[in-house]
């Protein structure tokens, strides 16, 4: 690619230095002039942008002051991010992104990412070669419905397909140019969203039925013929299509779904670590879901794969998963209970929530209700009385979402509760002790098996790649972390982890013969060798 010169070359976000250019650079491409004096470096300039970033009054100022910086300097955006990611990632995903996203036609700048409507119908295929980019491996797609915990969103949830993108970056070091955020913009039936005059996005209800799914299956395939290496992954559906198509596409297309199966695999992962802490045999575990959607279903059948793996039958391994809902226990007398949840239910009585912890007195308790309170004080103080270390997983974002926050956990059980969450808290401090609560953040897994799928060219992603991430994002949890009662590595080591689950990835596609072409022998440098490293 040749490369731009003069003012061209200082507004290409790809290939500018800014004010890093040096003296020779300014003369070769015509940048004399146009730059002040000094030569700031990358830190120089990290350093700027962190003050300035700081100085905003809000998380939502923040979050577009990061964003037009990624729109200004692709490098510069990532080498901050990847540096000070503790403090970046909450601002550029959960839980901001959620306000963002509520925000998105109201605080639009430029455009990003790729859209298809309704209207497009018939021309999918070739209006994806207006994409600049030839060689995506990433597609990260949404239709809007389901955002976070909020609900229909319609085209303001391409917030949501950018964020994901970006931390494919930031965590696994995939090049920016292959990954592709995607709204499928097929209206909305948030009726508020559709009268707002600044909406930016297709202002009808929704398509559905045939006509929905027909689009869908046209975007897969004009997709696989524009990119035939691509990884689509699935993002914010509601929960029958997020399965549908899953079950679907998942045998003959290289995709898989966050919700289902990132979801499934981090919170597995953290369930792995726990034993570590609690001394308990994880064949032995009782696990119980407040919820019935996407991730409480998706993460219960991985947990069943699990067990099952661990040496039991899967009887055995239905019989150690529980599920609560509006009504409480679900049982085999309980109506209106969704198929994928039907497996699960068990003979046992009609007990409330409280009863079910009091008779059943589950180890793990998960939340995936995208409703803020429902583990109130009774709930955390009965799995007390029922665990010497209970360990509660409030899944649901952001964190004005979540079904506790983790001060009222640390609280209600007076400092025994090993807690995570899905979107991040701060320390606590309780009883003269600091508590630092662990964040089961997707992005400990789906940036890592994006990048083993890549390296390593898997025709289809499997149930057992995100088996193997679970267990290694769990060894990755050092004895200090455990100490501190933290179930998840920091998100400083987010990297490494993406990397070792890559590697792994790799051998497990390999072993499943899912592999296009031989892979080098020394998988651990040449994984490394792809990842994208954000430097002048």
């Amino acid at each position: 690619m040749t490369m731009p010169l003069g003012k061209a070359l200082l507004t290409d976000p790809v290939h500018t230095k800014s004010t890093a250019f040096t003296r020779s650079e300014r003369e070769q491409y015509g940048l004399r002039g146009l730059l002040p004096y000094d030569v700031a470096s990358m830190d120089k300039q990290k350093e700027r942008v962190l003050g300035s970033m700081r100085s905003k009054n809000s998380d939502i100022e923040k979050y577009i002051f990061l964003n037009a910086l990624l729109e200004r300097n692709q490098r510069l955006f990532y080498r901050t991010l990847i540096d000070h990611i503790q403090e970046i990632m909450p601002l550029v995903y959960t839980p901001t992104v959620g306000e963002a996203c509520k925000q998105f036609a109201h605080i639009f700048r430029k455009p990003q990412g790729f859209y298809i409507t309704s209207e497009d119908r018939g021309s999918i295929a070739e209006i994806l070669k207006n994409w600049p980019e030839k060689d995506v491996r990433i597609v990260v797609v949404t239709d809007g419905e389901r955002i976070l915990g909020l609900g229909d969103l319609g085209a303001n949830g391409m917030g949501i397909s950018i964020g994901k993108a970006a931390l494919y970056v930031a965590c696994a070091g995939i090049d920016p140019a292959h990954c592709m955020p995607v709204m499928l913009d097929v209206g909305t039936n948030n009726v508020a969203l559709r009268e707002d005059p600044l909406y930016l996005g297709y202002p009808y209800p929704r398509i559905n039925g045939d006509a929905y799914r027909s689009l869908v299956d046209e975007f897969i395939k004009g997709i696989q013929a524009r990119f035939p290496d691509a990884l689509i992954h699935f993002e914010d559906f509601i929960t029958p299509h997020a399965f549908e198509f899953l079950d679907y596409y998942g045998s003959k297309v290289c995709c898989f779904n966050d919700d289902i199966q990132g979801t499934a695999a981090v919170t597995l992962a953290g369930i792995y670590a726990s034993c570590r802490i609690t001394g308990k045999k994880f064949a032995n575990l009782n696990v119980m879901f407040l919820g019935t959607g996407s991730a409480a279903s998706g993460t219960a059948e991985l947990l069943v794969a699990a067990f099952c793996a661990a040496g039991l039958s899967e009887l055995q391994a239905l019989r150690r998963v529980w599920f609560i809902d509006r009504k409480g226990l679900l049982t085999t007398k309980s109506t209106s209970i969704k198929p994928r949840i039907q497996r699960f239910a068990q003979e046992y009585p009609e007990y409330s929530f409280e009863e079910a912890i009091n008779y059943i007195k589950p180890d793990i308790l998960i939340g995936a209700t995208g409703v803020a309170g429902t583990f109130n004080e009774a709930i955390i103080r009965k799995m007390t009385q029922a665990n010497q270390r209970p360990v509660i997983i409030a899944l649901s974002n952001p964190t004005s979402h979540t079904e506790c926050t983790a001060e009222q956990a640390y609280q209600w059980s007076g400092g025994q509760v090993i807690f995570a969450s899905g979107s991040p808290f701060g320390p606590v401090h309780y009883a003269g002790e600091w508590f630092r609560p662990a964040q089961g953040n997707n992005a400990y897994i789906y940036p890592g098996v994006g990048l083993g799928v890549y390296a390593s060219s898997a025709r289809l992603v499997t149930q057992r790649m995100f088996l193997t991430a679970a267990e290694i994002l769990a060894q990755s949890v050092t004895d200090q972390e455990l100490n501190a009662g933290a179930i998840y590595p920091s998100l400083t080591r987010v990297r490494a982890v993406s990397h070792a689950i890559a590697v792994t990835i790799c051998r497990v596609a390999i072993q499943e013969g899912l592999v296009k072409t031989k892979l080098p022998e020394d998988l651990d440098s040449y994984v490394k060798s792809l990842m994208y490293d954000p430097n002048y």
